[in-house]
């Protein structure tokens, strides 16, 4: 019988709380996904630094850029779309949109966004690309790492990391490009002359840009970034993966071994154990393990597989975009099955269809003219001499339009109601000028002549009409009588 153990007698070996992860050098691969990721970062980064310079004509006295955010006049505008501030749930459902989108790309192919849009992947990608450049593939960076420092060498370090700051030096420009006309303050950065808040965010972006594309990696995707986490526990059996089909792979063993197996009648799987998966992976996996964590889906892995299963006379995608239950079904000997059209897929599809109808209804339907009215407390009514009953109102208007509106206000549910707009009046009715892009404040009487039948408290109607347009809006508010 064995004695129980002392927990005070064990020796517990000296081990590190936390292990050092080794540097990554990931190796340049040709095929049909590396060629996807080069198009699609020329794309993104095309659009992230041109899209500041492109003109949309607005009419005189706006602003020409096609996308601007305007805080001093407190503006967005999208080419020929103009978000006001109190128009923020247009950018909530924008986000909606995003989420259902990142969601459903999720639930169809994993971390798609993860390996080919991501702003961490893409820009980390054009670093790469100047690495190699540089200093060489990955034996070539490898070796040059352990070796001694030579003046050929600290030349290449040096030319790596200022076209490295340079590029981040100008995706932190591009960024304030966003919320100013970009010509202009192009040349105010070039000058001194721009505000000293665009130069601190150039120099945060150029800081982070830098730290995380050219120094952080892979660790960002690893460590930091919370949506590995999340998207676990989104994803299901029928999700596109990058896979290894070990059904096919297994068991392993160099090209020569395989052979003779064959020739014998034994089985042998395909993988040779090269390991070029792991080396062209930018996180440093190994995708022959199963589905982890560092593992952005990029496929550049299913590209350097592909790459040598050809070299070695094999049939390509060793590794793939597939699904566990496909490779189970293959053991089988079943055909693979692939359910694109699922609960959750519709679930959110039809979320973002009708975020994005009821987002379309409503930039078709808004008014380009607004009105708000408010009550006066003290008092809520004066009773006049001559036994006319007088409320007083503050009434703002909203001209949405860059040109001079005039508005004319009219109040009804109340017989025979007298509109005293204060400096402004005609008749029974008032015109208020409102300038262009702007808001106007008033101060509004609405008398009700003597003998009138009035409730303790009426509702009323005012009405905003453009004289110009014939555009109306309307607001409603009380009369108050006692």
């Amino acid at each position: 019988m064995n004695k129980p153990v002392d927990p005070t007698t064990l020796e517990i070996p000296d081990a590190p709380l936390y292990a050092s992860a080794k540097k990554v050098y990931p190796k340049s691969v040709h095929g049909t996904f590396r060629n996807i990721k080069w198009g699609l970062m020329a794309f993104c980064l095309g659009v992230y630094y041109l899209l500041p310079f492109v003109r949309w004509d607005r009419g005189p006295g706006s602003p020409s850029q096609a996308v601007l955010v305007d805080f001093p006049n407190r503006r967005f505008y999208f080419f020929f779309i103009e978000l006001w501030p109190q128009e923020v749930y247009y950018f909530t459902g924008l986000l909606v949109i995003a989420a259902m989108m990142l969601f459903l790309t999720n639930a169809i192919g994993g971390r798609i966004w993860c390996g080919y849009w991501c702003p961490q992947t893409v820009w980390t990608d054009l670093y790469l690309a100047v690495e190699r450049l540089i200093e060489g593939d990955r034996r070539e960076r490898m070796r040059k790492a352990k070796s001694k420092l030579t003046p050929r060498r600290i030349g290449e370090i040096t030319a790596k990391h200022a076209i490295w700051l340079f590029i981040a030096w100008w995706t932190g420009g591009a960024w304030v490009l966003y919320f100013a006309d970009a010509p202009t303050l192009v040349k105010e950065l070039a000058t001194f002359e721009a505000p000293t808040a665009a130069y601190i965010a150039i120099a945060i972006l150029t800081f982070t840009t830098y730290t995380l594309a050219g120094h952080m990696r892979e660790q960002v995707c690893i460590y930091m970034c919370p949506w590995p986490r999340i998207q676990a526990a989104l994803t299901d059996e029928w999700a596109l993966n990058v896979t290894y089909r070990y059904d096919r792979g297994e068991p392993r063993m160099p090209v020569p071994q395989a052979k003779e197996l064959r020739a014998k009648g034994l089985p042998s799987g395909d993988c040779i154990n090269c390991r070029q998966c792991v080396a062209a992976c930018p996180t440093g996996v190994d995708i022959r393990e199963g589905a982890q964590l560092g593992c952005i889906q990029c496929g550049l892995c299913i590209d350097a597989c592909d790459a040598m299963m050809t070299k070695v006379g094999r049939a390509p995608r060793l590794i793939a975009y597939d699904t566990e239950v496909n490779i189970k079904r293959r053991l089988e000997g079943l055909p693979p099955i692939y359910r694109f059209i699922r609960g959750r897929t519709l679930i959110y599809v039809g979320i973002i269809a009708i975020t994005g109808l009821i987002m379309l209804y409503s930039l078709a339907s808004r008014s380009l003219l607004g009105i708000n009215v408010l009550h006066d407390r003290n008092p809520l009514f004066v009773a006049l001499s001559d036994g006319s009953v007088r409320n007083a109102y503050t009434v703002r208007f909203l001209n949405k339009r860059p040109e001079l509106r005039s508005i004319a206000l009219t109040v009804a549910g109340v017989p025979h109601p007298t509109v005293h707009v204060i400096g402004e009046e005609q008749a029974d009715r008032t015109i208020v000028a409102v300038g262009p892009d702007q808001t106007r404040e008033v101060r509004v009487l609405v008398t009700v002549p003597p003998g009138a039948k009035l409730d303790k408290s009426t509702p009323v109607t005012f009405t905003a009409r453009d004289v110009g347009s014939g555009e109306t809006v309307t607001e409603s508010e009380h009369f108050i009588a006692q």
